[in-house]
C-alpha cells in the first residue's frame, strides 16, 4: 500500500460509523420498548392486538341492543351488505375499521344502527372485529359514478 493511501485512510473520520451508531441510539430511545406483559397496540387506533378467531365469533354474535350480528348486515366475509349503502368491510385496514367502531361507540360518528351495535363493545372486541374483517378477502371498489 502506498504511503499516500495510508495517510488518506488515517485522516478519514469514522463519520459513517458514528452516524449509524447515533441512528441506532435514536431508534432505540424512540422505540418505546415493550415491557413484559404489556399489550401490543395498533398504530393509529390505539387498540389492543386483534384476534381473528375471536373477531369471527363476535361478528356472528347477536348484539343485545339490536338483536343483529355484524354478518346480518355486512355478510359473512363483510362483502355482501344487506343494503347497497352499507359498506363492504372485508379487506379493509384493521386500524380503519377499529377507528370507525370507536367513533360509533363514542358518538363521534352517527348511524342509528351502528351506534347501538358499537355502544357496548370494549376495545378488545373492537380490535377483534377489525382483525377478522381485515383478514377477509377484499372486494372494495371505487364508487365514483355509482350514482
Amino acid at each position: 500500500m502506498s504511503r499516500a493511501a495510508m495517510t488518506d485512510r488515517k485522516s478519514r473520520k469514522p463519520l459513517p460509523l458514528l452516524c449509524l451508531i447515533a441512528a441506532c441510539a435514536v431508534l432505540t430511545a424512540c422505540g418505546g420498548g415493550q415491557d413484559d406483559g404489556a399489550e401490543q397496540r395498533s398504530s393509529s387506533a390505539g387498540l389492543p392486538k386483534g384476534r381473528i378467531d375471536a373477531g369471527e365469533r363476535q361478528a356472528n354474535a347477536k348484539g343485545a341492543a339490536t338483536g343483529q350480528s355484524c354478518i346480518d348486515c355486512h355478510g359473512a366475509d363483510g362483502n355482501e351488505p344487506l343494503d347497497p349503502t352499507y359498506p363492504k368491510l372485508g379487506g379493509q385496514y384493521a386500524d380503519y375499521l377499529g377507528h370507525a367502531l370507536q367513533q360509533y361507540r363514542n358518538g363521534n360518528r352517527e348511524h342509528a344502527l351502528m351506534a347501538n351495535q358499537a355502544q357496548d363493545l370494549n376495545d378488545q372486541q373492537i380490535a377483534d372485529l377489525a382483525a377478522y374483517f381485515a383478514s377477509r378477502p377484499a372486494q372494495i371498489r371505487d364508487l365514483q359514478g355509482a350514482h
